[in-house]
């Protein structure tokens, strides 16, 4: 989406971290320069602009609460836990038992920085999960997507110099949804919409009869991140070219 910045300043605090006195673009901001299709038919099938940005920016606030829920859980913390979110992140707290999720306090939000590519980050976790030692990134997505592995491999290439035991990468997702106990449709809500599914090979009730809420745990691995990492300097480059003006003004080209 286009963004329009006050001034020098105001356009480094928005993309990027200033290090050690050295200013590095964010890896999510890089990654976003990619089209994203199913958000561009969301706006354009909303009632309006103002309602689909309202709406995504509910979205991203429940997002931000289940990923504080459940980093403070990694850190062995009990949280206060809103009602809303609860669902997503009891789910999460049971599947970290079965699959021994753990990690240490310097690992959860953990800036990263790659001084050659130059770009930086902040991941959610450096985590074991089954025995294994690799990136942790928590997603409250309807879906695991495929860039996200931009996003990850960026990660994993910035930390492998100081842990070159790390050996994979996850996408975690938490999410919601309830089933309609008469016909099997699931309705999943975020950021105060609604979406709903129709059961598979059955037509789907008149009106549904919604069960509890119930909370979703997806992690999906992705052992190889060079290849990914080739389309993320890929995406860093078109990023430079669409920002370099204010990329010049602020000493970074």
């Amino acid at each position: 989406m286009f963004q329009e910045y006050k001034n020098e300043v105001d356009y480094k605090e928005q993309n990027g971290y200033d290090l050690g006195g050295v200013w590095y673009p964010r890896v999510t901001k890089i990654v976003g320069i990619k089209a994203k299709p199913a958000l561009y038919r969301y706006y354009g099938d909303a009632e309006s602009y103002a309602s689909a940005k309202a709406s995504t920016e509910r979205s991203a606030e429940e997002g931000t609460a289940v990923h504080e829920a459940v980093e403070a859980l990694l850190l062995g913390k009990t949280p206060q836990i809103d009602s809303g979110i609860l669902p997503a992140v009891n789910a999460f707290s049971e599947f970290a038992l079965k699959k021994h999720i753990s990690t240490e306090p310097e690992f959860v939000e953990r800036r990263i920085v790659h001084g050659e590519h130059r770009y930086a980050g902040t991941i959610d976790a450096l985590a074991f999960i089954d025995g294994k030692f690799g990136v942790l990134d928590i997603k409250t997505s309807s879906g695991i997507y495929r860039d996200y592995n931009l996003q990850t491999s960026a990660y994993v290439e910035a930390l492998l110099r100081e842990f070159p035991e790390i050996n994979t990468r996850w996408i975690l997702r938490l999410d919601q949804i309830e089933n309609c106990l008469r016909c099997g449709a699931t309705r999943r809500v975020k950021g105060g919409n609604e979406k709903i599914k129709k059961p598979y090979g059955w037509g789907a009730c008149k009106i549904h009869e919604w069960g509890e809420v119930k909370g979703i745990a997806e992690l999906k691995e992705f052992p190889e991140w060079k290849s990914d990492f080739e389309a993320f300097l890929g995406a860093k480059r078109l990023w430079e070219w669409e920002n370099e003006s204010w990329l010049t003004k602020v000493g970074y080209l």
